[in-house]
């Protein structure tokens, strides 16, 4: 038997129909807020995301499903969804007509991680991203929508942690500082953390690791090394979430795991799935687009990590699974032919209805109506053909009463409206 890669998994139904319920209410409020879908390919160029994220991070590093083509190209199964947005909006111009752009996807990344309970290699994230506004106002929007959909999906237990990773002009100073530290407390970090210390110190401060989150537990704040222009935009964010009514806390800790963000980076995390606490996460990353390739054009976004979001939804709130609204069970080659026409009449106009093909006794028939859970059963055979008279059984009370074959598909549209 041939099974799943490890991994990657089915989402089977029973499940899936959680899935379709949390996307519908993303794509609702996401509309609301004047973002646009966009659907990107699954597969990239490698050079894409070395440019994005960054070649010391852990992605680059470590995680991505890499590849060369037959032509000897290297290519890349998306492990995040920015980069091909930020491609996608540069190849087509979509700054050209207005480079205002608020952007979304929902679909599946791919990362070679350990598996683990709410982890895989195959994940689903939905992502959004606004071009061509650098107002801080916007930070505290996309914070806020995002604190909307948690609430409207039920899920209260969630806290805003917030940070500033500030420009290119005050960033400087804070690596200094932060290398300053690596360098007294070597020999306490893990050796990722020793590698990164000499190429990127800024990650080190994303390591989960006990011991090096205890020998950085002085680390300096990006906050206190943020020019003028950096600490105004931050102050603006805090004042607008506050005025939103948004609460969070400030936490010079998280950076984020990726090189392109810069000023303000957020995640929302909960308690309620142990260690893996954060739900959704993003930030500012105002020099992506020219770093690839595009016009010097701010941006912002987010990821939502779905297999997460799923997980949480299951704790606080059901979702009732979908069945016909009618089961015909049908003895006879003529009452098959007729209930098979009502089946496609029905669906056509947007009613689901199922029947048994399996020449089965009405017996069986009734047990595998009972198993679909639809609350209408049509009972059909030679004697009710023959009477021009159709039995409907209410499975909810077990009434039953006949009505005319003639009129029996109005009969059905019109029962439960």
């Amino acid at each position: 038997m041939i099974q799943s890669i490890r991994g990657f998994r089915d989402i089977l139904p029973g499940e899936v129909e959680r899935w379709q319920h949390i996307e519908a209410t993303a794509s609702t409020l996401l509309q609301s807020f004047g973002f646009r879908e966009i659907r990107i390919p699954v597969l990239e160029k490698t050079e894409l995301f070395c440019r994005s994220i960054g070649e010391q991070t852990d992605i680059v590093e470590k995680e991505m499903y890499t590849f060369p083509d037959r032509k000897g190209d290297m290519l890349t199964l998306r492990p995040e969804a920015t980069a091909s947005v930020v491609r996608a909006y540069i190849q087509h111009k979509l700054f050209a007509a207005n480079p205002v752009q608020k952007l979304y996807t929902i679909g599946p990344m791919f990362r070679r991680e350990r598996p683990q309970k709410g982890r895989y290699r195959q994940f689903y994230q939905i992502n959004a991203e606004v071009f061509g506004v650098s107002s801080p106002l916007m930070d505290a929007q996309i914070i806020f929508m995002l604190a909307t959909l948690l609430g409207r999906l039920g899920i209260r237990d969630c806290t805003v942690h917030l940070n500033s990773l500030g420009c290119p002009a005050c960033r400087p100073g804070f690596k200094a500082a932060l290398a300053g530290l690596l360098t007294r407390h070597t020999g306490e970090l893990c050796e990722d953390c020793r590698r990164r210390a000499e190429r990127n110190p800024l990650r080190v401060l994303d390591c989960k690791v006990p011991g090096c989150r205890q020998a950085l537990a002085d680390a300096p704040s990006m906050v206190d090394h943020l020019c003028d222009a950096c600490k105004e935009h931050f102050a603006s964010v805090q004042n607008h979430l506050e005025t939103l009514g948004v609460p969070y806390i400030l936490d010079n800790r998280l950076v984020r795991g990726l090189d392109y963000y810069t000023r303000t980076t957020f995640e929302i995390q909960t308690g309620l799935l142990g260690a893996q606490s954060a739900v959704t996460g993003g930030g500012r990353y105002d020099g992506l687009v020219q770093a690839l390739g595009g016009p010097e054009i701010p941006g912002i976004g987010f990821a939502i990590g779905l297999d997460r979001l799923v997980e949480l939804h299951a704790l606080v709130q059901e979702v009732s699974g979908v069945h016909p609204k009618v089961f015909f069970c049908a003895l006879g080659n003529a009452a098959q032919r007729m209930a098979s026409e009502w089946i496609c009449r029905l669906a056509a106009e947007g009613i689901e209805a199922e029947m048994d093909l399996s020449d089965k006794s009405l017996k069986n028939q009734m047990k595998q109506a009972d198993r679909s859970l639809a609350p209408l059963v049509v009972m059909i055979g030679e004697n009710e053909l023959a009477e021009g008279q159709a039995v409907i059984r209410d499975m909810a009370s077990r009434e039953q009463h006949k009505a005319p074959i003639a009129g029996l598909l109005d009969v059905l549209r019109n029962t439960g409206k």
